[in-house]
């Protein structure tokens, strides 16, 4: 995958987890929570052995993975 493609999944998934969380957040920090997302999201969906096909099933895996990220980050401040 191309790092454009990730950046793009990594800002549309952050975008949606924190639209989906109630936050606000500028467009760096939805990428960076994307991208988060998007790795704790692809570790954990290969774990349960979920896999992701074409790019609605990426975005899906990385915006539950930021929607994770973010629920954590809650919880420990």
């Amino acid at each position: 995958m191309s790092l454009l493609i990730f950046l793009v999944i990594g800002l549309i998934a952050g975008a949606l987890a924190s639209y989906i969380m109630g936050r606000q957040q500028d467009l760096l920090i939805n990428l960076l929570i994307g991208i988060i997302g998007a790795v704790v999201g692809g570790l954990l969906a290969g774990l349960l052995g979920i896999a992701a096909y074409g790019l609605i099933g990426q975005i899906i895996i990385a915006t539950l993975g930021a929607i994770l990220c973010l629920w954590v980050w809650r919880r420990m401040r």
